[in-house]
C-alpha cells in the first residue's frame, strides 16, 4: 500500500465520521511571529485554542506539512543518524473543537489502526499521564484503553511525554501515545516492548499522539479547567508508511525509493552496501532535499537572515555530507526535485509548477557553497601548515571555519583527524554560545500576558474607513529589543473592539497613526499594526491614562494612500509581466510600504533595458486608463475557476477576497488595501531591477507622491548637471559620452608623458 493510499484512507476515515477535510497550511509561517515554520499539526489552529479565532468546524481532519529545524522543536542534528527522524514531514491529524472527547478519539484511533489498516493489535501499546504534583493521573484515558488493550500494554507516562503544554502558560492537557513494536517475533519473546517504550529503540516507536486539552495553565502550579475542551491528534505519515509497507526505516518507504535510486546511480553502490557514514549521508541528502523542495515551492529562499538562513543551513548541511562522505563534488540536490515532485503530485500539487525554478535555485546555491567549501579546505591546510601531531586546533580557529566557511564541528574534526590533530571542542562551543547569545539579544522580543479591559469581539473596518470610534479590549507589555541590560524599551500592545488599522500581511506593511481620546487630551502614537493568529494587534508608544474610555482610532491617511497605490501597482506589474514574459511568471514575494514597492517574481533571465522600458510604459498606460478596482468575496474554488492568481505562501480560508482590475485584466486573491481606480496610483517609475537568486528577479519601483517627488528631484538635478556641462538637457547624454572619451584620452596621454619622463631621467 503506497503513501497516497494510506493518506487517502486516513482522510476518508475521519470524513465519514463528520470531520471536515482541510488543506495543509503553509510550511513557512506568515501569521504567527513566534514561529518561522509550521512545526506541528496544531500550529494553524493555535488561535482556536486560545479563543482568538473561530474554529473552521467542530471536527477537522488534515495532513499538515511540518518542518523542525529551529527553536523548541529541532530535529536537525538527529536527522540521518537513525532511520526515523526527519526535518520535513507530514503530520496526519484530527481535531475536536468542543465536540468529541477522549472516548471517541481513542476508539477511532484504535479502529483505524487495527481494522482499517489491519495492524496486529498485539503489537500496539498505549501510555497515559501518570500525574505530577497537583495534576491528577489521567484515569479516564487509562480506563478507556482497557476496553481495547490488555493491562500490560497500558503504561503510565511522565509529564515530559504525556502532558502537552502550548507554552509556559495557556492551554494544556494530558496526552496518550500509541506505540508499536516492530521487532521480530523472537526478539519480542526475549524481552517485552514495555521496557523500550520512549527509550529511542528504532523498532519500538511512537506512532500516534492524542492530546486532550482540558486546562488553562495560569502559573507553575495553577491549572484551571477550560470552558471548552479540545482534542488534538498527530501521527507522522512517514512512520505510518514504514509500518504498513513493512520497511526497516522511514527512509525505505515508497517516497524515498526513487531519490535513493538516483543517489545510488551517482555514487556507484547501493544504500545497503554503504558504510555507516555513507548511509547517514544518503538519509541526510534525501531528507534535506525534500524539506528544501517544499519550502522553496512556497517562495522561501536561502539567505543570511530569518527563514532564509535556516534554509541555507539545511542546504549546506546536505552538501557537506555529500562532499565529505559520498565524494559528490558537484551540484546534485536539484536532481531530486523531479522524483519528490512526482511522489507528492496528488497531495501537494503546488510543487510541480515550481519544479524548474526550484531546480535552478538549488543548483546555483549548491555551486556557490561548493566553491566556499573548497576555500574552507584551503584555509584548513593553511592552519595545519607546519604543525605536527599531537596538535590541537583552537576553539577560535574551528569557529572561524564554521562561521566563515560553513564547516560544522564534525567536519572540522574529520579534516583534523586525517592529519592526526585534535580540535578544542569546548572552546568552539564557547564561541558558538556567545554568537547565539548575541543573536538572541538582537532579535529578543518578549511579551507579557494579556490583561483584559472589556469583553467583546474585534472588528476590522479599515477597508471602508480610515477612522472609527474604538475601545480597548485588552493590553500587554512588550520588550521589542534589548541591546544591553540598561537599554530595554517597553512598549504596549492593545486589541480594539473596532479598528481601521490594517495589520501587516500579504507583503503590505501595517498601518500607523494615533489613538486619540474623545476629549483630545491624549494623542497616543500607533507605531505598528500586526496580525497574530486572527487578532489585530496595535503597538503603542505608551498606555492611555484611562484604559476604559472611548477613543478615536485615526490611521495616517497620507501614508496609507501611498501604500495602497503601491499595492495596486504590484497587481498591475504581475499581470503585465505575465503578458509580456509568459505565464511562468509568478509572485515570489513582495514588500509594499510608503517609501517604495518591491516585487519578486520567477523568470530565468534578468530584464533587459528594452523590457524595463516596455513594462514601465504598459503600467503607465493602465494608470492613464483609470481602470476600476472591484472587490468580490467568493469561495476559493470559484476564485480558482475564474483564474484568480494566488500567492501560495499565504493562508487562505474557504471564502476569499478577490481584487479585480479593469474587469478581468488582473484578478488576484488579496487581503490588502487598494485604490479605487488605477488613475489614483499617479506617476509610476521603475527605480531598479536585479536578480536576487537563480530564476528570481526583483523590481523596485515608486508610485504616487514618491514617484512624483523622485522624478521632480531628478529633473532638477539634470538641470544642474546640464548647467555644469554648459549644454542643453537634450544634449546631456551626448556631452557626457564626449567628456568620457576626452577623459580616457587624457589619462593615456598623461601615462605616456610620465613614462617618457622616467625614461629621460
Amino acid at each position: 500500500m503506497n503513501t497516497d493510499r494510506i493518506r487517502s484512507l486516513f482522510l476518508d476515515f475521519f470524513q465519514k465520521r463528520g470531520h471536515k477535510v482541510l488543506p495543509s497550511a503553509p510550511l513557512i509561517r506568515q501569521d504567527d511571529p513566534s514561529l518561522m515554520f509550521t512545526n506541528a499539526g496544531m500550529n494553524p489552529f493555535k488561535g482556536c485554542f486560545l479563543g482568538e479565532s473561530p474554529a473552521p468546524a467542530p471536527r477537522v481532519v488534515n495532513t499538515q506539512k511540518c518542518l523542525r529545524v529551529s527553536g523548541k522543536h529541532n530535529d536537525l542534528e538527529e536527522v540521518g543518524h537513525d532511520g526515523y527522524h526527519h526535518t520535513m514531514f507530514e503530520m496526519l491529524g484530527n481535531w475536536s473543537f468542543g465536540d468529541f472527547g477522549p472516548q471517541e478519539a481513542i476508539s477511532w484511533a484504535w479502529s483505524f489502526l487495527s481494522k482499517t489498516l489491519d495492524i496486529d493489535p498485539d503489537r500496539l501499546y498505549a501510555t497515559y499521564f501518570e500525574g505530577h504534583d497537583k495534576l491528577l493521573p489521567d484515569a479516564e484515558t487509562q480506563k478507556i484503553w482497557e476496553e481495547w488493550l490488555p493491562k500490560e500494554h497500558i503504561l503510565p507516562g511522565k509529564k515530559k511525554d504525556n502532558f502537552w503544554e502550548m507554552g509556559e502558560l495557556g492551554p494544556c492537557g494530558p496526552s496518550t501515545e500509541i506505540h508499536i513494536d516492530l521487532r521480530s517475533s523472537s526478539e519480542r519473546k526475549k524481552k517485552s516492548a514495555v521496557h523500550w517504550i520512549n527509550q529511542d529503540h528504532p523498532q519500538v516507536i511512537e506512532l500516534w499522539n492524542l492530546v486532550f486539552i482540558q486546562f488553562d495553565k495560569q502559573s507553575e502550579n495553577k491549572f484551571h479547567p477550560l470552558a471548552q475542551r479540545f482534542v488534538d491528534t498527530g501521527m507522522g505519515m512517514d512512520r505510518l508508511g514504514m509500518v504498513i509497507q513493512g520497511c526497516p526505516s522511514t527512509y525505505e518507504t515508497d517516497i524515498f525509493q526513487e531519490p535513493f535510486r538516483l543517489l545510488e546511480s551517482k555514487v556507484g553502490y547501493t544504500y545497503h552496501e554503504a558504510t555507516k557514514e555513507q548511509s547517514i549521508a544518503f538519509r541526510v541528502l534525501c531528507d534535506h532535499a525534500r524539506a528544501l523542495i517544499f519550502a522553496l515551492a512556497e517562495g522561501g529562499r536561502p539567505s543570511n537572515v530569518g527563514t532564509g538562513y535556516v534554509l541555507r543551513r539545511l542546504l549546506r548541511r546536505a552538501v557537506r555530507y555529500a562532499y565529505s562522505f559520498l565524494n559528490i563534488q558537484e551540484p546534485f540536490l536539484h536532481t531530486l526535485v523531479s522524483p519528490f515532485s512526482k511522489s507528492y503530485a496528488n497531495a501537494f500539487p503546488e510543487i510541480n509548477p515550481e519544479r524548474s525554478s526550484i531546480q535552478t535555485l538549488l543548483k546555483e546555491e549548491e555551486s556557490t557553497f561548493l566553491h566556499t567549501l573548497s576555500k574552507g579546505l584551503k584555509r584548513c591546510e593553511k592552519l595545519f601548515e607546519g604543525k605536527t601531531a599531537p596538535w590541537t586546533l583552537s576553539g577560535a580557529e574551528s569557529f572561524e571555519l564554521y562561521d566563515t566557511y560553513g564547516f560544522p564541528l564534525d567536519l572540522v574534526e574529520v579534516v583534523a583527524k586525517e592529519k592526526g590533530f585534535s580540535v578544542d571542542t569546548q572552546g568552539f562551543q564557547k564561541y558558538l554560545q556567545e554568537q547565539k547569545n548575541r543573536s538572541r539579544q538582537a532579535r529578543a522580543k518578549t511579551s507579557g500576558k494579556w490583561t483584559p479591559v472589556k469583553d467583546g469581539d474585534s472588528d476590522f473596518v479599515g477597508y471602508e474607513k480610515l477612522s472609527s470610534s474604538a475601545r480597548i479590549l485588552k493590553y500587554r507589555e512588550i520588550f521589542p529589543y534589548k541591546k544591553s541590560e540598561d537599554d530595554r524599551k517597553i512598549l504596549f500592545q492593545v486589541i480594539l473592539d473596532k479598528t481601521p488599522f490594517y495589520p501587516q500581511g500579504g507583503g503590505q506593511v501595517g498601518d500607523q497613526g494615533i489613538l486619540q481620546t474623545d476629549d483630545k487630551s491624549e494623542n497616543i502614537e500607533v507605531l505598528d499594526t500586526q496580525r497574530e493568529n486572527d487578532l489585530i494587534i496595535h503597538t503603542l508608544s505608551k498606555l492611555p491614562k484611562d484604559l476604559t474610555q472611548s477613543f478615536q482610532a485615526l490611521v495616517n491617511e497620507k501614508r496609507r494612500k501611498i501604500i495602497q497605490a503601491h499595492h495596486t501597482a504590484t497587481h498591475l506589474l504581475q499581470a503585465i509581466l505575465r503578458d509580456l514574459l509568459g505565464s511562468h511568471v509568478s509572485q515570489k514575494g513582495s514588500q509594499v510600504h510608503e517609501k517604495a514597492l518591491r516585487f519578486d517574481f520567477s523568470h530565468p533571465h534578468r530584464l533587459s533595458e528594452e523590457q524595463i522600458v516596455e513594462i514601465e510604459k504598459r503600467v503607465q498606460q493602465k494608470i492613464q486608463e483609470d481602470l476600476p478596482i472591484n472587490i468580490n468575496y467568493m469561495g476559493i474554488e470559484e476564485a480558482h475557476k475564474r483564474g484568480a492568481l494566488a500567492f501560495f505562501a499565504e493562508k487562505y480560508g474557504e471564502e476569499v477576497r478577490v481584487v479585480s482590475i479593469g474587469g478581468n485584466f488582473s484578478e488576484e486573491l488579496c487581503g490588502g488595501t487598494h485604490v479605487s481606480s488605477t488613475g489614483q496610483i499617479g506617476p509610476f517609475f521603475i527605480k531598479k531591477t536585479e536578480s536576487i537568486a537563480a530564476g528570481i528577479q526583483r523590481i523596485t519601483a515608486y508610485g504616487s507622491l514618491i514617484a512624483q517627488n523622485y522624478l521632480s528631484e531628478t529633473a532638477h538635478r539634470q538641470k544642474r548637471i546640464a548647467h555644469i556641462f554648459k549644454a542643453r538637457e537634450d544634449q546631456l547624454e551626448e556631452r557626457c559620452i564626449a567628456w568620457q572619451k576626452d577623459y580616457t584620452a587624457l589619462k593615456k596621454e598623461v601615462k605616456r608623458l610620465r613614462k617618457q619622463q622616467n625614461q629621460q631621467a
